[in-house]
């Protein structure tokens, strides 16, 4: 797959403080890629460097298969996780002008605008200063003036900061509908449910050095313990002796009305074998690998 973006052993350093220490990604076009990390590990400054807000010490940044140049800018869209909204100003004039700044014109910035703000629910809001907005709404306004323009890169820094449940899913529709109409997505954020929803490849950066990436599928392949879950009708005293003799390790066992489940630690990918046991002394009723999910994955990198 065509990469988007890529970035070459980028290094930035501040003082005595190297915050980028050769970083290298690649982001393949037409993808929702997770850039993830502890506070202070170096991703907006990553961010920043794409968006040619400040320049790394050494390294290169490719974009569309070229070195990157200033004038990229304008197929990105950039949300900050600090918002920067003008206050005074009234929400349809504010998205107006910004539209106008990133070389749409009026008549079509007009047109996004009533698709969007009727998307969003807010056509009343035209009128509105921004600082009687609560933050949520300002967000909603803010990612708004991030995708008028239509970019071929959006870089959303924790777009969901902010939102109440019912919203933060809408928000994430909205992104999964532009990556089905072309839109690629680097997507920074601590919401490791969203990641394992939303993300097709990750790299997650701890300390300025990334420690892990890859397809997101992949990795918790990758990390997986060998658990399985197993939920069954019929005689589970048989059944857990049986795979106790041939070496599985029973980890927790629950009645849940008719049926039992548990929870069966063998050797990964063993589990063809193990459902081969169970099937002549129970009726199964399903049967589960169990993956790590990203934020056990994350926290396991992160403080080991």
């Amino acid at each position: 797959m065509e990469n988007i973006l890529t970035t070459i052993n980028v290094v930035k350093q501040y003082g005595d403080t190297r915050v980028l220490d050769q970083i290298s990604i690649d982001v393949p076009r037409g993808s929702i890629y997770g850039l993830l990390g502890p506070n202070g590990a170096g991703k907006t400054t990553l961010i920043r460097i794409i968006n040619q807000i400040t320049a790394p010490d050494s390294g290169e940044i490719h974009f569309m298969g070229r070195r990157l140049q200033r004038d990229d800018v304008a197929q990105i869209g950039y949300l900050p996780e600090e918002r920067g909204l003008y206050r005074k100003m009234k929400v349809g004039e504010q998205v107006l002008y910004l539209a106008r700044l990133k070389g749409v014109s009026n008549a079509e910035a007009h047109r996004q605008i009533n698709i969007w703000f009727e998307k969003f629910g807010i056509q009343s809001w035209w009128n509105r200063k921004v600082e009687e907005l609560s933050k949520g709404m300002q967000q909603k306004v803010q990612f708004i003036t991030t995708v008028l323009h239509r970019p071929s890169l959006l870089i959303l820094d924790e777009p969901f900061s902010g939102f109440d449940p019912i919203n933060a899913d809408m928000l994430k529709n909205e992104i999964l509908q532009l990556r089905e109409q072309g839109a690629t997505i680097l997507l920074s954020t601590h919401n490791m449910a969203s990641v394992e929803e939303m993300c097709d490849h990750i790299s997650l950066i701890n300390k300025s050095r990334c420690i892990l990436q890859g397809e997101v599928s992949q990795i918790r392949h990758n990390y997986k313990s060998g658990d399985y879950e197993l939920r069954f009708e019929g005689d589970s005293t048989a059944l857990e002796e049986t795979l106790k003799t041939n070496g599985y390790r029973i980890i927790a066992h629950k009645q849940e009305k008719q049926t039992v489940k548990i929870i069966v630690h063998a050797l990964p990918d063993s589990g063809n074998d193990l459902l081969a046991k169970a099937i002549p002394l129970v009726n199964v009723i399903s049967f589960n690998e169990i993956l790590p999910s990203m934020n056990e994955i994350f926290k396991f990198k992160v403080s080991g």
